[in-house]
């Protein structure tokens, strides 16, 4: 008895405890391979994924017609006289098989507006997973964004240790003064607590990518390994939409790729058909159903047949006013559900178009006029500084404003490499980097 009660109790948990280990991520990870990973275990996804098993199993039901009633009824049996006859001759039975008939075609509205809540269930999912891709890419990318800073402040920070140990070598031979030692010795302080902050982003934006991905170990290491620089981006057909130098095709052509591939405008107009569909089964509904019925009567040794028709009488509230009433103002609110969603959508175009263009404006200026001059003058002023031909503050200065303008430059590519995502779901494409 033991021993199957413990059975018992680990067939029962096992489940529990293989749910809470979460999905496997692996540790080098691609965009591609983050939106894999998020459409299988994201579990806010997963539970929209059940929306399109639950208008499925509606619309089933609305296609059921009603069952056919079958009843015996006795009538005048002795039961506390002496019977003078058998049992089925001793009283009145009937069999009646009695049948509702649905009029004025109510059945095909209802699976009329139970297939257009089929198709808004699963235009949900397909803008869920939309949503959910755009989520991805803003935690993968912020998560690509740490770790670009980090190398960047890491390369600083051994740099700086370089030219530590050289200033300690000429101290020890007495060519310095011991304040230069110190202040490098401060700027190291610093660079390390830089890095340190730079750690704690690069921790968080794992966890945030972890969560998304529904990984049961949140500590787990995960390292992004897409470039910050963005691909072109492609729509359903392989035609180019945008690239690092800006959008490549007219606003109109996007909107009307919108138009066609916006999963959630695509809701709407069903949502506006199903509340179409559902006017005229309410309209239907005030036609009251027809019941029909056929009986076989047995009286007392004698056959009888008999016949039912039913017809409700609206004495008490009829025409079904509420129905229709709930039905108009349903439509009308699908009517404008639709319009705001069209207006909306074109908003977030055109503010996408605007955030592609200003970024990509933003990386070609900081690459033509900042990065690369930047650069050659720390270069040229720690040259100098280790012929002790320029002070430690002329280096340490150069070497900042290397650093602050890398990091600027990192910041332009992450937010570039957004935009384009933000583009794509705009227009209801594949973001960039997925196959």
């Amino acid at each position: 008895m033991r021993l199957s009660v413990s059975l018992l109790g680990a067939a029962f948990l096992l489940p529990v405890a293989l749910a809470a280990q979460g999905t496997a991520v692996p540790r080098e990870l691609t965009f591609a391979d983050a939106l894999h990973v998020a459409e299988s275990a994201n579990p806010a996804f997963r539970a929209a994924r059940n929306l399109v098993g639950m208008a499925e199993a509606d619309a089933r039901a609305a296609g059921s017609r009603p069952n056919p009633v079958v009843a015996m009824e006795g009538e005048g049996y002795s039961a506390f006289t002496p019977r003078q006859r058998s049992f089925w001759n001793d009283q009145a039975l009937t069999f009646r098989l009695t049948q509702e008939i649905e009029t004025a075609g109510r059945r095909g509205h209802r699976v009329r507006a139970a297939d257009f809540a089929v198709e808004v269930a699963r235009s949900e999912v397909a803008d869920a997973r939309r949503r959910l891709h755009l989520e991805i890419g803003r935690a993968y990318f912020r998560l690509a964004l740490a770790q670009a800073d980090r190398a960047t402040a890491a390369a600083a920070r051994d740099e700086l240790e370089q030219v530590i140990a050289l200033t300690e070598a000429r101290f020890a031979a007495g060519e310095v003064a011991g304040i230069e030692l110190r202040r490098l010795q401060v700027e190291r302080l610093n660079f390390i607590d830089r890095v340190f902050a730079i750690d704690l982003a690069v921790s968080n934006a794992r966890v945030a990518l972890l969560g998304l991905l529904g990984a049961g170990d949140l500590t787990q290491p995960v390292e992004a390994v897409d470039p910050l620089p963005a691909p072109p981006l492609l729509d359903a057909e392989g035609r180019l939409i945008a690239t690092t130098d800006g959008v490549s095709v007219e606003l109109d052509r996007l909107r009307a790729d919108a138009a066609a591939g916006r999963p959630d405008l695509t809701a709407a107009r069903r949502a506006r058909e199903r509340a179409e569909t559902e006017i005229a089964l309410q309209r239907a509904l005030r036609m009251p159903n027809v019941t029909a019925g056929w009986g076989y009567r047995r009286r007392f040794g004698t056959h009888a047949m008999d016949f039912e028709v039913g017809i409700p009488v609206p004495l008490f509230g009829g025409l079904n006013p509420g129905g229709v009433q709930r039905a108009d103002a349903a439509h009308r609110r699908a009517e404008a559900l639709e319009s705001a969603a069209v207006v909306a959508i074109d908003v977030e175009l055109q503010q996408a178009v605007n955030a592609v263009e200003i970024n990509a404006q933003r990386v070609r200026y900081l690459e033509e006029q900042y990065i690369r001059s930047v650069q050659e003058t720390r270069d040229i002023v720690r040259a100098s500084y280790e012929f002790g031909e320029s002070a430690l503050i002329d280096f340490l200065d150069a070497q900042r404003e290397l650093l602050a303008t890398q990091q600027v430059h990192n910041r332009a590519l992450y937010d570039l490499r957004i935009s384009l995502i933000e583009l794509a779901a705009a227009v209801g494409v594949a973001p960039a980097g997925r196959p």
